[in-house]
């Protein structure tokens, strides 16, 4: 294992014993899926089921902190951003990147697909939808560990702590069933926001 793995790993871990926030965001109530989201699953169903005897989280290990950084660092490169309307002529589209060209949920869908195809369970990657820097929405992926919930962006080579991202989170997919929920910043429920729908 080299070096630069270890010091990856070791930030990892010590970043998760942060007093700011918690390791891990909280699942609320139920929310309403993205229509691009929708579209995606009813082209690809076997994308989107939830199979319960999956575990819902991993444990954190060097070998999986070097996967999910080869697999972020990876996809951001290999693609070309460009949005669903100048690609493809519509506001929002749901696809795998097969061109080589593709928006913030393309990316995020190849690096799932990339690290079930590794051997990881779906169930412990979930599509996410967020609140940038410039106050728009954007998709990342939420691989959710032991040690917290670990965030792959096209955004950022570097794989975060969520609460590392300065995002607002706003809701994933549900680990429970086919659809979405929104998320808190802690059990308490105190939900980020309830009227995000694009």
């Amino acid at each position: 294992m080299g070096r630069r793995i270890w010091i990856v790993l070791a930030l990892l871990l010590s970043a998760m014993s942060s007093v700011n926030a918690g390791p891990h965001l909280f699942r609320d109530d139920e929310a309403p899926p993205l229509p691009g989201w929708v579209e995606f699953c009813n082209r690809n169903p076997e994308e989107c089921s939830v199979d319960l005897r999956q575990p819902e989280t991993l444990p954190m290990t060097a070998d999986l902190a070097a996967l999910l950084s080869s697999v972020n660092l990876s996809v951001n490169r290999a693609l070309i951003p460009v949005t669903d309307h100048s690609h493809w002529g519509v506001i929002d589209l749901w696809k795998y990147p097969t061109d080589g060209l593709g928006d913030c949920e393309d990316y995020q869908l190849l690096k799932r697909r990339m690290l079930i195809d590794a051997g990881l369970p779906r169930r412990a990657l979930r599509m996410t939808v967020v609140i940038d820097e410039n106050g728009e929405g954007h998709a990342v992926l939420t691989v959710r560990t032991d040690r917290g919930d670990l965030i792959l962006d096209n955004k950022s080579d570097e794989v975060l702590e969520w609460f590392r991202t300065n995002y607002r989170y706003i809701k994933r997919e549900s680990a429970e069933t086919t659809g979405w929920v929104y998320l808190s910043l802690d059990p308490a429920g105190t939900s980020l926001t309830s009227s995000y729908d694009k």
